[in-house]
């Protein structure tokens, strides 16, 4: 017996020593067993990590971080090309997706890296232009097919026995949308490009936004189709009860270069009800702020307002219930001038854009700036035209 046992035993009958003996073995039987079951649970838990680590290392990153890592380079390499015009990172880049490793000065500048184009677009989509509410969509490219079924497929009631009459062939329309060339030019110091506390890649995405959404607002109301994208005020317009495809209905107001002088707001009525149940679901106008001034003041019978605006920030006014947009480049009021539209633009009106965005960097032609030269290719047309409807400021 060792000393600690005969201390547990000390000063103890024979028979009470036995049992302290039996319960102090129990006692660390029992431990061992927990012991043991702890260090199974631990090397299972270990098993699980390394299974997990595993997986991690065969399958990859998650989607999210794989694609944040793989843009790294190339912002890297893009700034290194807008502080110092050094693009051996951006030639040696291999980009995913794209059938080209990489874009060069030759084919008319390099690919703006992902996080700056994605700065530009959400700018350009914020922004009170018909963007925002028209259908949008990316190509490859130098042109858009849009194709549109104008006509329902015949159908009838059939007999058993009876006789089938022939059903009417639809109608398929094809528009197509040109894509033109959009571009800009911001010009910075070299001394602020060398700054690297200069945040470089907002400053050029700020610039490029602005000059953009510029040029786009306008060209999606009036543009002429030469080298720019066709407005939606291009097509001509007809009394909407003389409506015909091709062509835009309009409804006058009454009187030239305003309201009507009595139910000023009858013609807001009428434009709104111009437009077929079908698109007036999703219906939106678009007016300046002149003609937004003049029209929420506009009351009905019961002497409420016509317009109502937004219940939270953010939120579009709205009038008679639908949005409006306020679009600066829309007419002002004046005689026989289209100063308000209203339609389902998301159907009646396609933009049609390629997603790359190119800078090239011109260290010469402006010295002691350096000049970005950025382009992007955009069309845009009306692709239905029995989606918009236009509120004339005329007599009939």
């Amino acid at each position: 017996m060792t000393d600690a046992k005969a201390r547990a035993g000390e000063g103890l009958p024979h028979g009470a020593a036995v049992d302290v003996k039996s319960a102090m073995m129990g006692f660390l039987n029992e431990f061992s067993g927990f012991r043991a079951e702890v260090k199974t649970a631990l090397q299972q838990q270990e098993e699980r990590m390394t299974m997990l680590d595993h997986k991690t290392m065969t399958y990859g990153r998650p989607a999210l971080s794989a694609t944040a890592e793989a843009d790294v380079p190339h912002t890297k390499a893009f700034d290194a090309y807008l502080r110092s015009g050094d693009d051996d990172g951006l030639r040696g880049l291999v980009l995913e997706g794209k059938a080209l490793n990489t874009a060069v000065n030759g084919d008319g500048g390099f690919l703006v890296d992902p996080q700056t184009a994605d700065s530009i677009k959400s700018m350009l989509v914020s922004t009170s232009s018909i963007r925002a509410i028209a259908n949008v969509v990316n190509v490859e490219a130098s042109s858009f097919d849009v194709l549109i079924d104008r006509s329902e497929v015949g159908s009838g009631w059939a007999t058993e026995i009876g006789a089938q009459a022939e059903t009417v062939t639809p109608i398929v329309e094809r528009i197509s949308i040109r894509l033109h060339e959009l571009s800009a030019m911001p010009k910075a110091s070299q001394r602020l490009l060398d700054d690297s506390a200069f945040d470089v890649e907002g400053w050029l995405a700020g610039k490029i936004a602005t000059r953009f959404i510029r040029a786009e607002s306008a060209a999606f109301v009036s543009g002429d189709g030469i080298d720019k994208p066709k407005g939606f005020l291009l097509p001509a317009k007809v009394a909407n009860a003389s409506w015909a495809w091709g062509s835009l209905g309009y409804v006058a107001t009454g009187a030239a270069g305003d309201f009507a002088a009595t139910n000023a707001a009858d013609a807001i009525i009428n434009l709104v009800y111009s437009l077929s149940a079908t698109y007036r679901a999703n219906g939106t106008f678009v007016m300046n702020s002149k003609t937004a001034g003049a029209v929420r003041k506009m009351k009905d019978a019961d002497g409420r307002f016509l317009w109502s605006d937004g219940l939270s920030a953010g939120e579009p006014a709205r009038l008679m219930g639908y949005g409006v947009l306020i679009c600066e480049d829309m007419p002002d009021i004046a005689a026989n001038a289209y100063a308000i539209a209203f339609g389902d633009f998301a159907s009646g009106y396609t933009i049609a854009e390629r997603p790359d965005l190119r800078v090239m960097r011109d260290p010469f032609s402006a010295k002691p700036h350096v000049l970005f030269y950025a382009t992007k290719r955009v069309g845009g047309d009306v692709s239905d035209f029995a989606a918009i409807k236009l509120l004339k400021f005329a007599v009939s």
